[in-house]
């Protein structure tokens, strides 16, 4: 009998690991190779990799520091912010650590205590309410396995199966599909595009560099036909000038965006959500790590606080997450609203002049 399952070894259920393994008899289920720093992953999480101010502030309150060989070039200092509906570019200053993001949620999986159980390459299937305690069924490595617990958590991202199961008729974020390609480089650039255009979404798209790889991405509703706006997309970047190498790697995801705060839902009686699968993501810029961490952090509260009614005690510990998604929401406009956004970009506030490279 384990006290904690956890379902999903990405940032916040690693994060919550890390946090109760000592205290708690735990088991994490994840279905990639997530022991060896040197094996590849069959399963890739389509994201981007940047850890942005928010998630550097929580790596700092942890006492946390990115190893050298977590990283990858460039280090980004600048968003290039281009508006193709009103055709206005400009510069901002904002500072992301540039990483490998499978070695990332490596990394994190190699703080968790030793007394954890982490059954890696393991695909969880379900669960079943039995009296006092929870049947977590998995399968890893063919064979299926079946084990109790007193408690279960799902950390297991925006198509969560934890949640699907307990949230039956309790609101949903809005659902994107995010895609990605991996363009192979001869010249590096040293910017982070954030990329503005309504014929392609109502979200935005980016590119990255990733040593001598550029990422091109977008997050499309899935009725819009989304490979076809991605490559409307790349088209349109080609004509302003952007070149793109021989595609060599591709992947794609689920991307929640939540719209009201009825749509992350936490929970209920044993069975609690966090990180993506709350729907604990940024309405205005897709962000999730410091969601992850934080909300991570609150549920290691609230069972050691209340272990008696830790889905109320947890609501209670995110109230600062609930209004930071409300100022997000005010946000919003001003990025994705076209005239808002023309006016915000034109006034200059904030923004900044990039000098000539060849000078």
């Amino acid at each position: 009998m384990y006290d904690i399952v956890i379902v999903g070894a990405g940032p916040a259920g690693a994060t919550l690991a890390r946090l109760l393994g000592k205290k708690y008899k735990i088991l994490v289920v994840d279905r990639r190779q997530l022991l060896d720093m040197n094996i590849k992953s069959g399963f890739e999480k389509c994201c981007g990799g940047l850890v942005a101010p928010d998630a550097q502030q929580m790596l700092a309150k942890f006492g946390l520091g990115i190893p050298q060989e977590i990283l990858v070039g460039p280090q980004l200092f600048t968003v290039r912010t281009i508006d193709i509906q009103n055709n206005i570019e400009q510069y901002y200053q904002r500072h992301y650590i540039n990483v490998d993001r499978e070695k990332f949620d490596k990394w994190l999986v190699s703080l968790i205590p030793s007394e954890v159980v982490i059954a890696s390459e393991a695909v969880f299937k379900g669960y079943e309410m039995i009296n006092d305690h929870i049947k977590v069924q998995y399968i890893q490595q063919g064979k299926e396995q079946t084990v109790c617990t007193k408690f279960l958590v799902g950390a297991d991202g925006a198509f969560s199966t934890v949640r699907r199961k307990i949230s039956s008729g309790a609101p949903k974020p809005k659902t994107y599909i995010s895609i990605q390609e991996y363009y192979k480089m001869e010249n590096s650039s040293p910017y982070f595009s954030s990329i503005f255009d309504e014929d392609i979404t109502d979200f935005y798209s980016w590119t990255i560099p990733k040593d001598d790889l550029l990422v091109l991405g977008t997050a499309v509703m899935p009725k819009d036909k989304p490979y076809e706006k991605f490559m409307e997309l790349k088209n349109k970047l080609i004509s302003r000038g952007f070149e793109f190498g021989p595609c060599v790697k591709r992947n794609g995801a689920y991307l929640l965006r939540p719209e009201k705060l009825d749509q992350i839902y936490l929970g209920k009686a044993k069975v609690a959500l966090i990180g993506e699968a709350a729907g604990w993501i940024s309405p205005s810029s897709a962000e999730g790590l410091s969601y992850s961490f934080r909300s991570a952090y609150a549920l290691a509260n609230a069972m050691q606080q209340c272990p008696d009614n830790v889905i109320d005690e947890y609501y209670r510990n995110t109230n600062k997450l609930r209004i930071n998604i409300k100022l997000k929401h005010l946000k919003s406009p001003f990025m994705y609203n076209p005239f808002l956004r023309k006016m915000a970009m034109k006034s200059g506030l904030m923004s900044m002049d990039v000098l000539d490279r060849d000078m």
